[in-house]
């Protein structure tokens, strides 16, 4: 009998594990490797440090930097009450983050620290008006969903949209400064082109995009 159980056991579990398997492939998520956050540069000298850069290598950044700078833009610094590294006006916590690059357009999921592909094509083109934007190996989409600011007129939830993606944007300038990175906020974007490619919701609004890699070599 307890033979009989034991398989039945491991036939239950090997079947979730397929299970589980099977859902993140159809999914396309990528888990991404825990963050460091016990690192970094002194607060001050990243400040000193922080600047705007429009020329990037083609070089990709590492498995680890994605992770740390995906965690250090919004990521989850206070699991128990859900809280972010970027504040968010009444706790919308309304802007998604997206990440294009040359293998396609990937969302940001912060509770579960994963990427979810969106989009299996390069629409890094269309993420800005000026040519380095079509070869920079990596590019923030911040897009903000009104439908989670429904207590707010849209006046307001505009002016919560933008500082929030600025908070992101600036935890974001922080970290490339500590990690010898390039990186450069814009908001020159054709946004009705890019929301379609996108496939955005009317409730979903673009409001910066930003540029992130290695520096070229001199």
């Amino acid at each position: 009998m307890k033979k009989i159980i034991y398989s039945f056991i491991s036939v239950l579990l090997l079947t979730s594990a397929s299970i589980f398997q099977e859902s993140l492939i159809a999914q396309d998520v990528t888990l991404l490797l825990p963050p460091q956050t016990d690192g970094g540069m002194p607060l001050m000298k990243a400040l000193k440090n922080r600047k705007t850069s429009r020329e990037f290598a083609s070089r990709d950044l590492s498995a680890q930097q994605l992770s740390n700078m995906l965690w250090a833009a919004c990521g989850i610094n206070r699991p128990d009450e859900k809280k972010r590294t970027a504040p968010s006006a009444m706790n919308y916590q309304e802007v998604d983050v997206y990440v294009s690059t040359a293998k396609g357009l990937f969302l940001y999921n912060p509770e579960k620290h994963i990427l979810s592909e969106i989009l299996k094509e390069d629409i890094r083109e269309k993420t800005g008006k000026q040519d380095f934007v079509k070869t920079a190996p990596l590019t923030l989409v911040f897009v903000a969903d009104y439908a989670k600011m429904a207590k707010s007129d849209e006046k307001t939830k505009e002016g919560y949209a933008m500082a929030d993606a600025a908070f992101i944007s600036e935890n974001v300038y922080l970290f490339c400064a500590s990690e010898g990175l390039a990186t450069g906020v814009r908001a020159m974007i054709d946004k009705d082109v890019l929301g379609k490619a996108m496939k955005l919701t009317p409730n979903q609004h673009i409001i910066l995009a930003q540029s992130v890699g290695f520096p070229p070599k001199k």
